[in-house]
């Protein structure tokens, strides 16, 4: 009999033993161990949750696939499938957990659902679009900023990001993205404050904002996140009515990254929904810097109809001709 159910504390043993080629991350245990034990999460509202769910689907007590959903910090009624383990081939089993965690965040009130998965994973893209309606949005790129020389000294003049500033940083945001992604992928400016909860989240993030020294306005936001403190993603937004240079963008945040780690790699997040993306795109290649991923983003949202008057009595004259008068 198959069934689906909330991971806990029994069944992580299972999980690791069923992915052996994923023995030895060490990270991965240690996530799924602790999301394992966290059953108090589980009971608070949809508004209230800020860490990963995971469920699993069993067999008769054997575990054949697991998914994980997490909110986005700010906005917990959109979700991000963060993780979707089945057994090999097994594609009906990896469809049936969507389609669970869709229904059952669903019913509790979440409008989005957000996955990215590798452009190459053809089985895995039909899975999500043809199977559970999701559709793509766009694409993100990983450039691998090796070896990078600036080929500029000057430090932009960047502050740290404040909660004060969000809703600045998210009109900024959306106002970079295409018109075409706008419905689906814009923020609200909560998704930009500094959770309370940001001890208990499984990255680590810097935020940082560059001002127009004579406006005093947001032109430029910068973040720096790493799950393992050794892999360091740098993403930015900019206001394209202002000629910002890459350059010193980029060499600020390797600086960042240098006064806390001598060893590290470095990475900048392409979105390929934004105003300026051509822009950086061909900045890149003029670098020779390297794309290593590129993730296709897909979107499940939920529209809301439009609420209709009530009290309103509605009357229907039955057997007569309703004939408008000349």
């Amino acid at each position: 009999m198959i069934t689906i159910k909330r991971l806990n504390c029994f069944d992580a043993p299972k999980i690791k033993k069923m992915i052996e080629y994923l023995g030895s991350d060490e990270k991965f245990s240690r996530d799924i161990t602790a999301e394992a034990f966290l059953m108090l999460h589980a009971v608070l509202p949809l508004k209230y949750k800020f860490l990963p769910e995971s469920y699993v689907l069993l067999d008769n007590d054997e575990i054949l696939g697991l998914i994980t959903v997490v909110p986005t910090s700010g906005n917990p009624y959109k979700l991000n499938i963060t993780r979707l383990v089945f057994k090999q081939n097994m594609y009906d089993i990896g469809k049936q957990l969507v389609e669970f965690v869709i229904a059952r965040y669903g019913a509790k009130g979440a409008v989005s659902f957000r996955v990215t998965v590798d452009q190459s994973h053809d089985e895995l893209l039909e899975l999500f679009m043809q199977g559970c309606g999701f559709r793509q949005c766009s694409y993100e790129n990983l450039w691998k900023l090796d070896n990078f020389k600036a080929q500029t000294n000057v430090k932009a003049p960047f502050r740290c990001c404040q909660n004060s500033d969000a809703k600045y940083i998210a009109r900024l945001y959306n106002m970079e993205l295409k018109n075409l992604y706008k419905p689906s992928m814009e923020r609200i400016y909560t998704e930009y404050k500094e959770p309370i909860f940001a001890g208990f989240s499984n990255y680590y993030k810097n935020r940082y904002v560059l001002e127009d020294a004579d406006e005093k306005r947001i032109i430029a936001y910068l973040s720096i996140t790493t799950s393992d403190n050794f892999n360091f993603i740098i993403d930015m937004s900019l206001n394209d009515g202002y000629n910002l240079s890459y350059d010193e963008i980029i060499n600020f945040a390797l600086s960042e990254i240098c006064a806390r780690k001598t060893r590290f790699c470095a990475f900048l997040k392409h979105r390929q929904y934004t105003i300026n993306a051509d822009n950086l795109e061909k900045y890149l290649h003029e670098r020779n810097l390297t794309c290593i991923q590129t993730q296709c983003v897909l979107v499940k949202d939920f529209y809301k109809t439009v609420k209709q008057s009530e009290n309103v009595l509605q009357v229907f004259l039955l057997g007569e001709n309703n004939l408008a008068s000349e």
